[in-house]
């Protein structure tokens, strides 16, 4: 079995029950939890979590990560806050038994790699004896947009393993190769969107993300599927101050854009078994 794959199904509904329908209707096994019955994750209480975990296992799923958003505020917000919301994201994760989180370093936070790295070091020290894997996200506007500068956080983090977004370097102005190139070495797993030169996201392989090139070059298992090609519920309240565009790929709900991006990601793949 060459690829596992995972899904944001909170794309496909906002409901945990449709995002499980979904998720087997496509074959999906795994999930990106970010959104649960119109809350972010982060916002469950316990017994929520709970019952969301016994919803999975009694369809035969499992949680891969949580798609957080941890680091997703000003670098000059409140960070303590932020912080106290992460520690009750640990306490989940263990209700849910995920072992990864995502994350992200920040938006207005260019020229202030010191500031991001105390962030960062904050999260770390926090998870420490968790056994929870602390995942960084590329995403544009944060200081973590570009390659280089995600280097530059593996580096100084060798412990904070890479989620590699191809679609959101193309938004970003980054060549995918290039950055594949210089954080393959961390990478932990990929979201698998893509995007045209305008920023508009499409179904795999269908932009300038070079996802072909990617996928031959991935040692990796899990695949998580991100499909952007609809305007989903909350969709506007996930990304900074610039947005998503949707184009040219558009459907006419959410389970058919799921569907679309679940589908174009396999004819990728065709050659290796699921």
């Amino acid at each position: 079995m060459r690829y596992k794959l995972a899904a944001f199904a909170d794309e496909a509904s906002p409901q945990i029950d449709k995002q499980i329908e979904a998720m087997k209707e496509n074959g999906i096994k795994l999930l990106e939890i970010r959104g649960v019955d119109g809350e972010n994750v982060s916002d469950i209480s316990a017994a929520k979590a709970k019952e969301v975990k016994n919803k999975l296992d009694e369809a035969g799923l499992s949680c891969w990560s949580v798609g957080s958003p941890f680091g997703k505020i000003d670098i000059a917000d409140d960070f303590e806050k932020h912080l106290d919301a992460f520690k009750h994201m640990l306490e989940l994760c263990n209700v849910l038994d995920v072992k990864h989180i995502r994350l992200f370093s920040f938006y207005g936070s260019l020229g202030r790699f010191d500031a991001v790295a105390e962030r960062l070091g904050k999260f770390l020290d926090a998870a420490k004896g968790s056994g929870i894997i602390l995942c960084h996200e590329n995403e544009k506007d944060i200081y973590g947009d570009v390659a280089l500068r995600c280097l530059e956080i593996h580096q100084t983090f060798p412990e904070i393993k890479a989620i590699f977004d191809p679609a959101n370097f193309v938004q970003s102005g980054q060549d995918t190769k290039e950055a594949w190139n210089l954080l393959s070495p961390y990478v932990e797993y990929m979201h698998i969107k893509d995007a045209l030169p305008d920023g508009s996201v499409v179904p795999a392989g269908k932009g300038i993300g070079n996802l072909p090139y990617l996928l031959s070059n991935y040692k990796g298992k899990v695949l998580t599927i991100e499909p952007h090609l609809s305007v989903f519920q909350g969709l506007d309240k996930l990304e900074g101050p610039r947005k998503s565009k949707v184009g040219k790929y558009t459907y006419t709900d959410s389970f058919s854009a799921f569907k679309a991006a679940t589908d174009a990601l396999k004819k990728l793949i065709e050659p290796d078994a699921l």
